[in-house]
């Protein structure tokens, strides 16, 4: 079985990735190994910090974001703020028209149940001392169809296709819940926040698919379709 390590730099390698893959891990204890983030920060923008080198954990304490804590997993959503309950910060801010449509959109986030976990892990893959549990990729449009063709190639699966919900819930507790390869292109918050050109989308791959998808991608290399894509 090839390593996560080796899996990180193969991957990268065989769809020309310009970022590193980023491992993610939820973590019942705060890792003893691994760095705390120095700063608070947005979800978002851990996965981008990872997606540039870096290695951290982060708690509750070092999420900026009532979303990202939410969809973490961080906090239970009954300690949130008024306002994030509500969605009234959703209105004011133009992403939604009422109250109604937040909550019709909330009910399609995914969230990692909260009171489980102390820690999320961040690296990328190719550094990761860990086994991840989710694998983060921004990419472009064809990388990212590559991965789903690799993705249904001996599965006839098909990804989940996010909408412009955030993305701490679209591309990290989505693939996590569901355990299904999800792509899409981040919600207005993220593409603020984080550094995610306009052109970029993104997908993440729960990481108990990322072999099968990897050896995919090395045999699809000799297929007909594929030929001038890998």
């Amino acid at each position: 079985m090839t390593s996560f390590k080796e899996s990180g730099e193969e991957l990268k390698s065989i769809l020309k990735l310009e970022r590193d893959p980023v491992a993610i891990k939820w973590s019942l204890k705060e890792p003893k190994n691994v760095e705390k983030e120095n700063e608070k920060s947005r979800f978002c923008v851990k996965l981008i910090k990872a997606s540039k080198g870096e290695i951290f954990y982060s708690t509750a304490e070092e999420e900026e974001c009532h979303g990202g804590l939410r969809h973490s997993g961080m906090k239970n959503p009954d300690e949130l703020p008024r306002n994030m309950k509500t969605g009234t910060f959703l209105v004011s801010g133009g992403v939604h028209k009422n109250i109604s449509a937040v909550q019709r959109s909330w009910k399609n986030n995914q969230a990692v149940p909260p009171d489980i976990f102390q820690a999320v892990i961040f690296a990328p893959v190719a550094k990761a001392e860990f086994e991840p549990d989710v694998i983060f990729l921004i990419c472009s449009a064809q990388q990212a169809m590559l991965v789903l063709h690799a993705n249904a190639y001996d599965s006839g699966s098909h990804g989940l296709g996010a909408d412009a919900g955030p993305i701490c819930s679209s591309m990290a507790a989505s693939p996590y819940v569901t355990g299904k390869v999800t792509y899409g292109f981040g919600d207005i918050g993220s593409r603020t926040h984080a550094d995610i050109k306009p052109e970029e989308v993104m997908v993440s791959i729960p990481a108990s698919d990322l072999e099968r998808i990897i050896n995919n991608l090395e045999e699809m290399k000799n297929k007909t379709f594929f030929k001038d894509s890998l």
